[in-house]
C-alpha cells in the first residue's frame, strides 16, 4: 500500500469538500464557481511548476483521455454545485458519492481491478453510512427544488463516475502534473461560454473568495486526486473519498448551522470506520503479495512518479 497515496487521497477528500463552502459564501453561479476553481486552479499550476523547475511538463500532449477527463471535470463540478443550490450539502454530496462504488463495480468487470467480497462489503458500509446521514430519507415529489437537486446529483454522480475511471486508463508515462494542468485547463475552457452572461455579478468583493476557491478545492484537490488516482485502485481511492461526505457535513454543521442528529453523527462514523479498515485491508494484501514475489533491486524508473 503506498501510504504517501493515501494521504493524498484524503487530503484530496477534504479539499474537494469546501467547494459547498465557498459557493454558499459567495452566492455566485454555478457556472462562475465552476470557472474560476478550473482555470485559476490552473494558474496556480503553473506558478507551482515554476516554482520546482518543471513548468515544460505543461507543453507535452496530454493525450485524448486527460482532454476528455477535464471536460469530466467541469462537469462535475457544475452539476454538483447545482445539486447544492437546491438541497442540503449533506443531500447532494450523498448522490455524488454513488460514484465510486459504480466506478469500483465498473473497475473490477472492465479494467481487472477485482472487488473481494470483504472490500464491497464495506463500500456498502460506507453506503449505508450515507443513508444514515440522509436519515433514510428525501423528498422527490418531481418539480420540487428536492428533486431538481437530485437530478443534478446524478449528473454530478456520472460526471465523477467517469472521471475517476479515465484516469485509472491514462498512459503511466504521462507525468501527473501534465496531466492535472491539462484537465484544470481543458474544463476551464469548456466552462467560458456558460460563465459570459454571469460574469458581471462577479464584484471586487468576490476576489479573495475566488482565488480561495482556485487554490483549494481546484489546484490543491485536484493535484492530489490525480496522484492518489495515478497509485492506487479505484476501490480503494473510491472508499477513502468517501470522507469528503464527513467534512462537507461538518462544514455545514460548524460554519452554516446545518445542524447534526445523532444518527447523522452515527453516520459519519460508520463512513470513517468503512474507510480505515478498506484500507488497512489492502494494505495487509499489498504486504502479502510483495513478501510473495522474488526480491530483486529496484531501478531509478520504476520509483513513483
Amino acid at each position: 500500500m503506498d501510504i504517501a497515496a493515501v494521504i493524498f487521497a484524503l487530503l484530496s477528500a477534504v479539499l474537494m469538500g469546501t467547494i459547498g463552502v465557498f459557493s454558499k459564501l459567495t452566492g455566485l453561479p454555478a457556472e462562475i464557481i465552476t470557472f474560476f476553481r478550473l482555470i485559476l486552479g490552473a494558474g496556480f499550476m503553473i506558478i507551482f511548476l515554476a516554482i520546482i523547475g518543471k513548468v515544460h511538463l505543461i507543453k507535452q500532449w496530454p493525450s485524448l483521455p486527460v482532454l476528455i477527463n477535464g471536460i469530466l471535470l467541469a462537469g462535475f463540478i457544475i452539476f454538483y454545485v447545482q445539486a447544492m443550490n437546491h438541497t442540503s450539502m449533506a443531500n447532494a454530496i450523498m448522490l455524488v458519492y454513488l460514484a465510486p462504488l459504480a466506478a469500483s463495480v465498473i473497475a473490477h468487470f472492465f479494467l481487472g481491478e477485482r472487488l473481494t467480497i470483504t472490500a464491497l462489503g464495506l463500500i456498502f458500509s460506507a453506503m449505508f453510512g450515507f443513508a444514515m446521514m440522509m436519515e433514510f430519507k428525501i423528498d422527490i415529489n418531481s418539480g420540487s427544488s428536492e428533486f431538481i437537486g437530485i437530478c443534478y446529483g446524478l449528473l454530478a454522480l456520472a460526471s465523477y463516475t467517469g472521471f475517476i475511471l479515465v484516469n485509472r486508463i491514462i498512459r503511466p508515462e504521462i507525468h501527473v502534473y501534465t496531466r492535472t494542468f491539462w484537465q484544470l485547463f481543458t474544463g476551464g475552457c469548456v466552462m467560458i461560454p456558460f460563465v459570459l452572461f454571469s460574469i458581471d455579478e462577479v464584484s471586487i468583493n468576490h476576489v479573495p473568495w475566488l482565488l480561495g476557491v482556485g487554490f483549494f478545492p481546484g489546484f490543491l484537490a485536484i493535484l492530489f486526486a490525480v496522484i492518489a488516482l495515478s497509485r492506487l485502485p479505484v476501490a480503494i481511492f473510491g472508499t477513502l473519498a468517501y470522507t469528503e461526505a464527513v467534512a462537507v457535513v461538518i462544514f455545514g454543521w460548524t460554519i452554516f448551522n446545518e445542524a447534526l442528529s445523532a444518527l447523522q453523527i452515527s453516520g459519519c462514523s460508520l463512513i470513517i470506520l468503512s474507510s480505515i479498515l478498506k484500507t488497512v485491508i489492502a494494505s495487509r494484501q499489498s504486504l502479502n503479495e510483495y513478501n510473495k514475489m522474488p526480491h530483486r533491486d529496484i531501478k531509478e524508473s520504476e520509483l513513483p512518479v
